[in-house]
């Protein structure tokens, strides 16, 4: 399946119905407490770039987006592809795509929260076969058993 990816606005019908589902999906896995969410106007936000993967026809397939701290951290929030391309590779691709923004953009640490559970496999692999590590607990977010932590470092690129 040949699929493109780019940076949008997550402020389309198509893209808020991606993170529709992206929400349903995770309402049964974890305490509502403990998903923690942003919205699309928030993704829409300037310290905020969304990724967005479409097939052949321009289906919005998967999302996922890059947050910007200060001193070079990046958080990776709202990840999550469509149930009909899972074991596809799509994750992997977005994950590559915005990986090489922020190494573009002089990110230097990237970490991730995602939650615990049989319900997160899928997204522990992906995020273990590109290299992020579990790690203690990172930004604000509570220490708490519904929630895993993943880190990643980055080499700047030479011109930078």
């Amino acid at each position: 399946m040949a699929i493109s990816i780019a940076i949008e606005t997550p402020l389309q019908d198509d893209v808020r119905s991606l993170v529709a589902d992206l929400n349903a999906h995770l309402l049964p896995l974890s305490p509502v407490e403990f998903q923690f969410k942003m919205t699309v106007e928030e993704m829409a936000g300037a310290d905020t770039t969304v990724f967005v993967a479409r097939d052949e026809s321009g289906f919005a397939i998967g999302c996922g987006a890059l947050k910007e701290h200060a001193d070079g951290l990046g958080e990776i929030k709202r990840m999550f592809t469509h149930p009909t391309v899972r074991g596809q590779r799509v994750g992997s691709a977005l994950l590559e795509a915005i990986t090489a923004v922020a190494v573009e953009r002089g990110v230097t640490h990237l970490v991730l929260e995602t939650g615990v559970g049989p319900g997160f496999d899928a997204a522990w692999r992906l995020y273990q076969r590109a290299g992020f590590t579990r790690c203690g607990v990172v930004l604000d977010y509570p220490d708490s058993e519904h929630s895993a932590f993943y880190e990643k470092r980055l080499a700047l690129t030479p011109a930078q």
